[in-house]
């Protein structure tokens, strides 16, 4: 199977995020399995928020921030990933609200350079009482503004 991954401008906004992409994450056809990108995506993010200091570590009521849901996930297919390696996720913020964030990724070699799928998901802060909309805390805000892209 051969397929051109479409090439991205460098990067200009959002962070890089290196993840590694294991034997037993391809499908009986060799290729990267559709439903590990969102994982590596998530893994990605995790990754990123924990340097901010935003974590799960088991208590729903402190995890503050982490206390979010997912709304809405897309996801478009642009090439195969056929081998296993080091990757990375593009991943950037396109809308910063005061109870949810859109944010977009791309699943791209690991200098950014190639693009193997790219989306977006809308996340909802939750109380974690009530599981119902809350707000962002400021040092999280502040994070996130740092992600944003810039709009045209």
């Amino acid at each position: 199977m051969t397929a051109e991954a479409p090439t991205a401008p460098a990067l200009s906004y959002g962070r890089l995020v290196p993840v590694t992409v294991h034997f037993d994450d391809l499908d009986a056809l060799g290729l990267l399995h559709n439903a590990r990108y969102p994982v590596m995506v998530e893994r990605a993010w995790t990754e990123l928020w924990a340097g901010h200091g935003v974590r799960f570590e088991g208590d729903w009521a402190a995890a503050g921030d982490a206390c979010n849901a997912v709304r809405e996930l897309t996801i478009s297919y642009e090439a195969p990933v056929t081998r296993p390696g080091g990757y990375a996720v593009h991943l950037w913020l396109d809308r910063l609200g005061t109870t949810g964030l859109t944010y977009g990724f791309r699943f791209c070699s690991a200098d950014g350079a190639t693009t193997y799928a790219q989306g977006t998901r809308v996340l909802v802060r939750l109380d974690s009482g009530t599981l119902r909309p809350a707000p962002w805390s400021e040092a999280f805000r502040t994070a996130g503004r740092a992600l944003l892209r810039p709009t045209d």
